[in-house]
């Protein structure tokens, strides 16, 4: 994989321009879902991503900031890109068989 430095010190850009925080395979858009998804604070975000030190999680979240756009634009195509192939496969048989023994309530699916 080819990696393009940017002006935040661990933040690379993967080929396809996903920041990738430097070092790792995580990228900032996975740091970030955490944290607004759990509401972390970023010593949280450690506690839970030891891999990761303090120095780039700010990075990462500073680049977020400053990228903003972008990178909710690009949360927003995974989620419904995970939404379509969701429907698109419909109920699993677990979840047929869970339903007809009125154990789980229909919802979402077409």
């Amino acid at each position: 994989m080819t990696l393009t430095a940017t002006e935040y010190k661990y933040i690379e850009l993967d080929e396809r321009n996903i920041a990738i925080i430097a070092g790792t395979t995580m990228k900032v858009l996975e740091l970030v879902t955490s944290q607004f998804t759990h509401g972390w604070s970023p010593e949280e975000l450690h506690f839970q991503y030891p891999h990761l030190s303090m120095s780039q999680i700010h990075s990462a979240l500073a680049y977020y900031w400053d990228n903003q756009a972008e990178v909710d634009a690009e949360i927003e195509r995974r989620f419904e890109y995970a939404e379509r192939m969701r429907l698109e496969a419909g109920e699993s048989p677990l979840v047929a068989k869970l339903r007809a023994q009125g154990l789980l309530k229909r919802r979402g699916y077409k």
